[in-house]
């Protein structure tokens, strides 16, 4: 873990911008940096934890990602609803 000294005028996602190349990193930076969530303009002179993302981060994109059983049990009844909505539309009022 390495360490920051804020300048005037940083932000969080500036700062998670310039050590990370993302600004949606700052979370990371607000979890180990707890003392200084209530700022949101630096003055010059406060020293931040910057720790090392590596494994921290899964930047496996969402489409790579297994599926989580719940989730495939609530498309199954989606599905099931949705066919059982198509059999009313066709043999009831809809019809």
């Amino acid at each position: 873990m390495k360490t920051y000294t804020t300048k005037k005028g940083d932000t969080w996602s500036k700062i998670a911008y310039e050590q990370y190349g993302s600004e949606y990193l700052m979370t990371v930076l607000l979890d180990y940096n707890q003392r200084y969530r209530d700022i949101a303009v630096f003055s010059h002179g406060v020293t931040l934890q910057i720790p090392d993302i590596e494994g921290l981060v899964d930047e496996t994109p969402f489409w790579m990602k297994e599926v989580p059983e719940e989730v495939e049990d609530t498309e199954a009844a989606v599905d099931d609803h949705v066919e059982g909505m198509e059999d009313v539309m066709e043999g009831g009022a809809y019809g």
